[in-house]
C-alpha cells in the first residue's frame, strides 16, 4: 500500500495529457469510449485511494479503533501513511463525494426533465420544428427522443444540408451520446483533475455524429460545409436570440448547443471532415488500456494491503 495507493492519484494527473491526442488522432467512436472509460475508472480509483488513505487515519483514533477492535497504537506504528496525509485524503474524499453526488442529482433531474419534454412535444417522425428565428438544432433524449430544429436553422440550410443536420442529431440519439457525456462528467466531478477528459468527450461525440452524417451523405466535404455554415449562422445571431434557443435545457444534458459547441471546436471538426477518416490508432489505444489496467490493479492491491493492515492491528 505504501506505493500502490498513490498510483491512481498520479495517473489521474498524467491521463489528461492524453485527452487531446485521443480526441484528435483516434476514430471518434473509439475515442469516446476510451475517454469515457478513463474518466470513470480514474475518477473511481482516485476516490477509492483517498478512502483507503483516510481509513489509515481513522484507525489511529482510539475511540474509532475500538469500534473495529483494532489497536490504535499498533496502527500508528505500522501505518504506511503519515497522519497529515490521511487527514488531507479524508478532506479531499469528502469534497469528491459531495461533488459527485451533486453532479449525479443535477444530471438525473436534467435527463428526467428532457425525457418529459420530449414526451410532450408533438413530433413528425421524431422531428420537432420550433418557430424561432434563432438558428438552433439539438437532440433531446427521451423515450422516444426528439430532434429539435428551429425555423431559423432550416432557412439557413438547403434541402441537402437539412438531411445532413438531421442525420447528425439522430446519431446523438441512436448512440446515446448524452450517456457518455454524463458518465465522463461524473468521473470528473469526483476528480476535477480529469475535466479535460470530460471536455474531450463533448468534442468526440460531435465528431462521432459528424462521421455518421458523412457516412449517410457519402460526401465528407458537404458535411464539413454544413457544419461551418451552421456555425457561422449561430455566431451571427445576436446573443439574446441565441440564449432564447437554449430554453429546453440541452446544455445541461449534453454540454453543447445543437451541432455547434463553440467557435473553438468547429474549425477542428471541419478540418477533420476535409481529411481522410481517422483509424483506431493502436498505440494510443494500447497506452490507454495500459493506464486503465495499471489503475485497476494498483487500486486492488492497495485495498488488499489495507485489509492485511487491519488484520494486523486487529491481532493485538
Amino acid at each position: 500500500m505504501r506505493v500502490a495507493v498513490y498510483v491512481p492519484l498520479l495517473l489521474s494527473l498524467v491521463a489528461p495529457l492524453g485527452a487531446r491526442p485521443l480526441a484528435e488522432r483516434c476514430e471518434p467512436r473509439l475515442a469516446t469510449w476510451l475517454l469515457t472509460a478513463s474518466a470513470l475508472v480514474l475518477g473511481a480509483a482516485s476516490t477509492i485511494s483517498l478512502g483507503l488513505l483516510a481509513v489509515t487515519g481513522l484507525i489511529r483514533v482510539p475511540r474509532l479503533a475500538a469500534l473495529g477492535h483494532w489497536s490504535a497504537a499498533t496502527a500508528r506504528h505500522d501505518d504506511p501513511a503519515a497522519l497529515s496525509v490521511a487527514l488531507l485524503a479524508g478532506l479531499l474524499l469528502g469534497v469528491a463525494v459531495l461533488m459527485a453526488a451533486r453532479m449525479l442529482w443535477r444530471r438525473t433531474r436534467s435527463l428526467a426533465s428532457a425525457a418529459w419534454d420530449a414526451a410532450c412535444m408533438p413530433a413528425r417522425e421524431g422531428l420537432v420544428v420550433l418557430p424561432d428565428d434563432a438558428p438552433d438544432a439539438f437532440a433531446l433524449p427521451g423515450l422516444p427522443g426528439r430532434v429539435v430544429v428551429s425555423t431559423g436553422m432550416l432557412r439557413t440550410l438547403d434541402e441537402t444540408e437539412h438531411g445532413i443536420l438531421l442525420a447528425h442529431e439522430r446519431a446523438h440519439l441512436t448512440a446515446h451520446h448524452y450517456a457518455f457525456v454524463a458518465l465522463a462528467q461524473f468521473g470528473a466531478a469526483a476528480n476535477p483533475v480529469l475535466r479535460p477528459l470530460a471536455t474531450a468527450v463533448t468534442y468526440t461525440i460531435e465528431r462521432w455524429a459528424d462521421e455518421s452524417a458523412a457516412a449517410q451523405a457519402g460526401d465528407r466535404r458537404r458535411v464539413a460545409r454544413t457544419v461551418g455554415k451552421a456555425a457561422l449562422a449561430a455566431l451571427r445571431t445576436p446573443a439574446p436570440a441565441r440564449a432564447a434557443g437554449t430554453t429546453l435545457g440541452i446544455l445541461g444534458i449534453l454540454g453543447r448547443r445543437g451541432p455547434l459547441a463553440s467557435a473553438g471546436p468547429v474549425p477542428r471538426r471541419v478540418a477533420a471532415l476535409l481529411a481522410p477518416p481517422l483509424g483506431r490508432h493502436p498505440a494510443l489505444t494500447a497506452a490507454t488500456a495500459a493506464v486503465l489496467t495499471a489503475t485497476a490493479l494498483t487500486t486492488a492491491e492497495a485495498a488488499h494491503d489495507l485489509h492485511l493492515l487491519l488484520r494486523t492491528v486487529g491481532a493485538w
